[in-house]
């Protein structure tokens, strides 16, 4: 939090102060925010239970590979492609059952699938 004091200057602490305050701002400390967990996929009833308990507004990870198991018939490097529409239906419309209530993000060079779970509306 920067204050600025009456003169005018902030509250640095000098020059010194100023390049403390400046690196703090890009440090990566503390402050960044944890990754997503990683939600149980080892068959459908794992993953919808574990969407069932992701909070809301939260998003959750599986990776590409458990999707494609759950989901889709095509070889891993096609998986979830352009020519997957079956699978990618597939994973659509699990996400969007009312338990589920998730949308999906397919994210090939991650090698994960995002599920973030919608708020009730």
């Amino acid at each position: 939090m920067l204050r600025i004091v009456e003169d005018g200057r902030g509250d640095f602490g000098g020059t010194m102060g100023l390049w403390k305050t400046i690196k703090s701002l890009f440090a990566s400390g503390g402050s960044a925010p944890p990754d997503a967990p990683r939600l149980k996929a080892g068959n459908e009833s794992e993953l919808s239970v574990s969407l069932r308990a992701l909070p809301d507004g939260e998003r959750g990870w599986i990776t590409l590979s458990e999707a494609r198991h759950l989901f889709s018939r095509m070889e891993d490097q096609y998986a979830f492609g352009e020519m997957d529409d079956v699978g990618k239906s597939n994973l659509g419309a699990f996400a969007a059952q009312s338990g589920h209530r998730s949308s999906v993000d397919i994210m090939p060079v991650e090698g994960r699938v995002y599920f973030t779970r919608k708020v009730r509306g």
